[in-house]
């Protein structure tokens, strides 16, 4: 049953409004503190609004790291990390495909549960996989 009542239409426009506020508002402090000097970001209160800093900033971190953290720059850690997620992307996608392709045109024993196994493998994230698997060759004799 559809309600057509002004209050009910507010409470759900208010609830979504409240729902993307409070999604929205840390990626906000995020954005913001990330053009801010450091002593503005360390003292209260915090700015919220953009500050002169965003270039400067950008380029330290995407292009030599950030002093004194001992990491990297973070371009180059962007650009692994994408092209691993292109590789995993486009690796199960072709893997999803071939399967497919196999259990639905081909008649085997085991079918249903070559199916559910492929299925289940898939749906288990890469990174879980990956440790224990360089576990397991650190540790073989």
């Amino acid at each position: 049953m559809v309600e057509r009542r002004p209050v009910f239409d507010a409470i759900a426009h208010l609830t979504l409004v409240l729902g993307v506020v409070i999604v929205a508002l840390p990626i906000w402090i995020v954005l913001v503190t990330s053009t801010q000097r450091m002593e503005d970001v360390l003292s209260a209160p915090i700015p919220m609004w953009f500050g002169d800093r965003a270039l400067e900033n950008y380029t330290a971190v995407l292009g030599v790291g950030v002093q004194g953290s001992h990491t990297g720059p973070v371009g180059r850690m962007m650009l692994n990390s994408l092209i691993m997620a292109l590789a995993i992307a486009i690796g199960k996608i072709t893997i999803s495909l071939l399967s497919a392709f196999a259990i639905v045109y081909f008649r085997f024993p085991g079918r249903m549960l070559a199916f559910w196994t492929i299925f289940l493998t898939l749906m288990l994230p890469v990174e879980v996989r990956i440790l224990p698997t360089f576990e397991e060759l650190n540790h073989a004799p």
